[in-house]
């Protein structure tokens, strides 16, 4: 499985245990969030992975609220409120609150009750995670500057190094292998773990700290060690073929990706079909994945999706560009919100999806703060295709294989559209 720039979560926790949903990039600190309009960045609640969802439960109030003394019948739903069951976003905030409370920290009592609720996508966050992870969002991040996919041996490939990075001034180069990270071997480990490594703790990583790297490129091997650095990155690139073929790639629904997306398509030539590349795309914000959608769409829906039970609705601005031929390419690196906008063409009837299946990231996680300022996520809903189809556990599958030559594939794929260039 291979992808770039990890946006679907963050480094779990100051222990790091637990899945990591961290496809593959070693770029980023990034995470596959959502967040409705009218939540901007800064609030614990305006962030969160692979689906909108807003900065409190929405529905009955949470048990437990206080009850409006104007109304009769406050008291009976107090009662009523009071003996409903605990959620598990509050049972992890109370054994969170409870350790802080006798001196024990309020992270692993909360790692404890997350890892208790069965929950394959919570999380917990050290406050330094979780900033790094909203930086993120925006496009910044500390780490060393290299793409990497797990070849099907097993081995650890660098598939990208970004110009100006540390890894692209120690010679670090596309198709070097990876063997070692800080001395121990990541042949045959999840790209995951090996992100983990390469990134290190958030608190205790920060930019400046050194991190070193076991290569090899043909028979050559060697160590380097390398110093995190700040770096930013570009989530959308453009290209056309000499065919006049647009290609955007979007490797994640950073802030503003979709009005580059929306500028991009308004650029193109005359009537040339557009090729949307969303292969390794591990997620994003969604209001910029339904921005993206609106580019291709003349409203619609995009997507619903559920919190708690209450069900919500996601739509397209109108005047999208309807009429250009268009080819959605995607992979196994393929998640989350990328997934959320490729259902929405698919359903539409606006693309033809072309590659192999998607990963099946359609949760909603709410995010919870801590008493210390870590936050914790729970999942408490999932989000479906406008065609009523759950992604989550299933993904999306491709009207058309990719073959051996995904590009080339997409282009002929354009060609039987109607592309007259």
């Amino acid at each position: 499985m291979s992808g770039r720039d990890p946006f679907c979560q963050p480094r779990r926790s100051r222990s790091g245990a637990g899945l990591t949903l961290v496809f593959v990039g070693v770029l980023v600190a990034g995470a596959a969030t959502g967040s409705l309009p009218g939540h901007e960045r800064g609030s614990a609640a305006s962030a969160h992975r692979g689906v909108p969802v807003p900065s409190a439960p929405v529905g009955p109030p949470a048990p437990g609220s206080a009850p409006d003394s104007s109304t009769p019948d406050s008291a009976a739903a107090s009662a009523h409120r009071s003996s409903s069951p605990v959620s598990p976003s509050e049972q992890v905030a109370r054994a969170a609150a409870e350790a802080m409370a006798v001196g024990k920290s309020p992270v692993e009592a909360a790692e404890h009750a997350v890892s208790r609720s069965g929950d394959r996508w919570g999380a917990v966050y050290s406050p330094g995670d979780y900033e790094e992870f909203q930086d993120a969002l925006d496009g910044r991040y500390t780490g060393v500057g290299l793409w990497a996919r797990r070849a099907r041996d097993g081995r650890i490939d660098v598939t990208e190094v970004q110009t100006g990075s540390p890894a692209a001034d120690a010679g670090i180069r596309a198709g070097d292998r990876l063997r070692s990270v800080d001395g121990e071997k990541v042949d045959g480990r999840p790209v995951t773990d090996v992100v983990s490594l390469l990134r290190g703790d958030a608190d205790d990583a920060p930019a400046g700290t050194s991190v070193t790297l076991g290569l090899q490129r043909g028979s050559h091997t060697w160590t380097r060690t390398l110093r995190r650095a700040r770096l930013s990155t570009d989530s959308v690139s453009v290209r056309r073929l000499s065919d006049g073929t647009t290609v955007i790639k979007i490797t994640a629904f950073t802030k503003g990706a979709g009005d580059k997306v929306r500028t991009a398509v308004r650029g193109a030539p005359a009537r040339s079909g557009i090729v949307l590349d969303l292969r390794g795309n591990s997620g994003g914000l969604v209001t910029e994945a339904v921005t993206t959608a609106s580019a291709f769409l003349d409203g619609g829906l995009v997507a619903t999706y559920d919190v708690d039970g209450s069900q919500r609705a996601l739509h397209a601005e109108p005047g999208g560009d309807t009429t250009r031929p268009l080819v959605a390419l995607v992979d196994g690196g393929t998640m989350s919100a990328a997934e959320l906008l490729t259902g929405a063409l698919k359903d539409r009837g606006r693309a033809l999806v072309v590659g192999s299946r998607t990963f099946g990231k359609g949760s909603v996680q709410m995010p919870t703060r801590l008493p210390d300022g870590s936050v914790a996520e729970l999942t408490v809903g999932h989000y479906r295709t406008p065609a009523g189809r759950s992604v989550d556990g299933h993904g999306i599958t491709p009207d058309l294989d990719a073959g051996t030559d995904p590009m080339s594939r997409a282009r002929t794929v354009l060609t039987g559209l109607g592309d007259p260039s």
